[in-house]
């Protein structure tokens, strides 16, 4: 038995309600609720968010945890994080990793907590990368340098948004923003601004709004087809640039004292 129709078993049973009344209270048909039962079929993820409601447990320990009567419940945090992550593995049972090229971008701002979609996504596998969930997004322009345009940045999901490291670089998926790839300039917060940063001076650091975040996925590797090459020796265009940035920061800090 799958963990999602054990717990909707064991969950429905210590509520007291037989499938006729559970399927009453939720909204759905009994033959469904036996169907979920005995593994013939699985509730789509809006049911899922329904059943966790309902039985007042995270998504995330719903979906991913044996509830019985020795189960504690985790923390359930930021609502926006506790959600499905589908995964899909190979003929070694090898978990793939899915990824979100350009042309994608858009789409996965609404496809992201749709397990349909992302297991649409082109997918591949690496032995290296074997604890943890990971997806790769491919990035544009030049605020990351000295990673170029379409290079595949290869994230391992943050389940947890508090262990988010300032300094460290993020994918960071917002409805404000997009699918970014940048360094994090603070700790998360929800009611307050995220700061990111470009590796790339000439592109200022800016703010969006915490509540906005929908995922994070912490820069694990990344994919290129441009090899290394050593750094340029130092323009005039590019030392007039550098000086401005810092001025520019220099007076943010005297304005912000």
């Amino acid at each position: 038995m799958s963990i999602i129709s054990s717990n909707i078993k064991y969950l429905r049973k210590k509520k007291g309600l037989t499938q006729q009344q559970f399927a009453d209270q939720v909204g759905i048909k009994r033959s469904l609720v036996g169907a979920y039962e005995e593994q013939r079929a699985e509730p789509k993820y809006e049911l899922l968010k329904t059943l966790a409601t309902f039985f007042d447990v995270s998504i995330d320990d719903f979906i991913n945890e044996t509830i019985n009567d020795k189960w504690v419940p985790k923390p359930k945090g930021n609502p926006a994080n506790l959600r499905v992550l589908s995964i899909s593995v190979d003929k070694e049972d090898n978990e793939n990793i899915e990824m979100v090229p350009l042309k994608a971008s858009a789409g996965y701002l609404n496809g992201y907590a749709d397990p349909e979609y992302v297991a649409q996504l082109p997918k591949f596998y690496l032995p290296m990368f074997k604890q943890g969930t990971y997806r790769a997004f491919e990035i544009k322009g030049d605020s990351m340098l000295p990673l170029a345009s379409g290079t595949i940045i290869i994230g391992e999901y943050v389940e947890n948004w508090a262990d988010v490291k300032p300094g460290e670089t993020y994918v960071v998926i917002s409805k404000s923003d997009g699918v970014v790839y940048k360094r994090i300039g603070n700790k998360f917060k929800e009611n307050k601004k995220l700061k990111l940063i470009s590796d790339n001076p000439v592109y200022e650091p800016y703010e969006i709004n915490g509540e906005d975040v929908l995922e994070i996925w912490k820069g694990k590797g990344y994919i290129s087809t441009q090899m290394p090459v050593p750094a340029p020796e130092p323009t005039m265009e590019s030392l007039t640039s550098m000086m401005a940035q810092m001025q520019r920061s220099i007076s943010k800090l005297q304005s912000n004292n």
